[in-house]
């Protein structure tokens, strides 16, 4: 038997052998949806591309040369040169290490923050979901820049700052979307079953209510992505997120709208930059989405 045929067996003989054959079913999937391949190329090239910076850029993000500033676009100069001389290639370049690092921090926080506040309010429902649902309504019912402004103005310009802004506010979605699926099987008779044999509600929601939440979550964060990368950026165009020398994009555009007529690439390039990352995030998020949609699991 070879490997794909013992992967795909339908009497697998181990949770391993399901487990392994399941995964392979969605990868596969995946990979004949030409969108997302698309968008996990530009995943894997952004990191890639965080990773082996040091080696990637020609120069570094931050050394000034003003005798080469504001160069346009040559074979030594990939995307030209700032109004300080810094070569936007390599603060591109390292400008992917902070986004990279803020998407990352911003779902680490966030996601796990929203799965469990909303699957403790539809588990238990009642006033723990009134209190619960209300206070999250409170932060949908304003905009997320706009929140995460406040956030920031009332904790400091600064990337740290920025990320806990932009967290505070994600956070409320997931928790609707756990409670909604939460809703859906707390009555469940594996759920009864569980409580039958005396699990503790806290086990119920850690063990066996979290686990059934985790592929919509999933495939709401990597949509969320493009959102969280443009709010960064919105925060650091307006000088309230990454602080100079650091090659955040947003700011980097910042910078760059002063010369944005003469010297079109010194904003336009960070711009590509963060349209093609959002874009990899878009296609890879639909991607996954129907991969992971029970309702065309027969249809895979």
């Amino acid at each position: 038997m070879s490997t794909r045929d013992w992967l795909l067996d339908d009497s697998p003989a181990t949770l391993t052998q399901a487990n392994l054959g399941r995964a392979w079913r969605m990868f596969t999937a995946l990979m004949r949806n030409p969108l997302a391949v698309a968008g996990f190329l530009i995943i894997l090239l952004l990191l890639a591309t965080a990773l082996f910076a040091p080696w990637i850029a020609p120069e570094s993000p931050v050394g000034q040369n003003l005798q080469a500033r504001l160069l346009p676009p040559t074979a030594e100069h990939w995307m030209g040169t700032d109004e300080l001389g810094r070569d936007i290639f390599s603060r591109v370049v390292y400008g992917s290490r902070i986004t990279l690092m803020i998407v990352a921090l911003v779902a680490v926080i966030s996601a796990p923050l929203g799965l469990i506040i909303g699957a403790v309010a539809g588990y238990f429902g009642g006033w723990v979901d009134r209190i619960l649902m209300g206070l999250t309504d409170v932060f949908l019912s304003l905009p997320k820049l706009i929140l995460a402004l406040a956030f920031v103005a009332a904790l400091g310009p600064g990337i740290e700052n920025a990320i806990i802004a932009i967290a505070i506010t994600a956070w409320p979605a997931y928790a609707r979307i756990a409670r909604a699926e939460t809703l859906t099987f707390r009555n469940a008779e594996y759920i009864q079953a569980v409580r039958l044999v005396g699990g503790s509600h806290s086990r119920i929601i850690f063990r066996h209510v979290l686990p059934l939440c985790t592929s919509s979550m999933i495939v709401r964060v990597t949509l969320d992505m493009a959102g969280i990368i443009l709010t960064a950026a919105g925060l650091g165009f307006l000088g309230l997120g990454a602080q100079p020398p650091l090659p955040e994009w947003g700011a980097m555009i910042s910078r760059g709208r002063t010369f944005i007529l003469d010297q079109w690439w010194v904003a336009t390039m960070p711009g590509f930059a963060i349209i093609l990352v959002s874009l990899g995030f878009c296609f890879l998020g639909d991607g996954l989405r129907d991969v992971l949609d029970p309702k065309q699991g027969g249809e895979k």
